[in-house]
């Protein structure tokens, strides 16, 4: 998208976010003591020392706002937030400073945004299928003055533009693919992957990225062989791949790959991640 396109499209779904909102805004409130909240993903505690939380009423969707080390605010929602694996797979994957990237099945933006917290300031996208996760990260985009991540409303199934021409992908897709749906669409969706399966995923980024581009996401383990089965199909190698754990007794919940368009086989296995009593972010 052209710069002054990316501008309208940030207004328009900004607009939209904010239809209806109160004309004062509730005052922002700072959380000074330690919380301990539970990540239903990850059956482990996440410990957060502070968090800024602003509730804003927009229509009927309020969303809160957590803060990164370096300030960038990141807008959440109670069907929109982010878990420790997203974090987990910005820190795996940073694009350099300049390059061009793709935050794919974005959500409120999480990956996108800490890429931009740690100093990432070339071109990224936003894909997002559902337009209240793509809305938070609009909004947090324009109110925060953040030019160069473009949200994007779209299917990743269908979407085309800019083909060959991202150096790096990241996608933390839906890990379900059976078991108890949520009656809820949106949660569904996001957690399911009805609308997005690993070949969607493989197939988006193989069209997206140049020869020698890389894809990075992260999965659960189980998971493994039909992950790496997608991405072989599609010309996308795996090169690395790292297990994440609670402590070194623990079994993994969740490993990281990152994989390379049109290059030869051979992985090399990282560290693996110990998390013990969560993923840290902010001050």
């Amino acid at each position: 998208l052209s710069s002054a396109a990316s501008d309208v499209y940030k207004r328009q779904l900004l607009n939209n976010f904010t239809a209806n909102t109160e004309k004062t805004h509730q005052k922002q409130q700072t959380c000074q003591k330690r919380v301990c909240c539970f990540s239903f993903l990850h059956n482990f505690f996440i410990f957060r020392d502070t968090i800024f939380c602003r509730r804003i009423s927009a229509g009927r969707m309020e969303h809160s706002t957590e803060i990164l080390y370096n300030k960038t605010e990141v807008y959440c929602s109670a069907v929109h937030r982010f878990g420790s694996d997203a974090l987990l797979l910005a820190r795996f994957c940073e694009p350099r400073r300049s390059q061009k990237a793709a935050d794919l099945c974005s959500g409120c933006g999480i990956v996108s945004l800490e890429w931009h917290d740690r100093g990432h300031r070339g071109p990224c996208l936003g894909l997002e299928l559902q337009p209240e996760a793509s809305a938070l990260l609009a909004a947090a985009c324009t109110e925060q003055g953040i030019e160069h991540i473009t949200p994007v409303c779209a299917d990743l199934r269908s979407f085309r533009e800019g083909e060959g021409s991202y150096d790096l992908c990241a996608c933390n897709p839906p890990y379900f693919t059976g078991g108890y749906v949520s009656p809820d669409a949106r949660r569904a969706t996001a957690r399911h992957d009805g609308s997005c399966t690993m070949q969607d995923v493989a197939a988006c980024a193989a069209r997206a990225l140049h020869d020698g581009g890389k894809l990075a996401l992260c999965h659960r383990p189980e998971q493994m062989a039909a992950v790496f089965a997608a991405l072989c199909a599609v010309g996308l190698e795996p090169k690395r791949v790292a297990l994440v754990r609670k402590d070194e007794h623990s079994k993994p919940w969740l490993f990281l790959v990152e994989a390379q368009k049109g290059r030869k086989p051979g992985i090399r296995w990282e560290e693996d991640v110990l998390t013990g009593n969560g993923v840290r972010y902010g001050r």
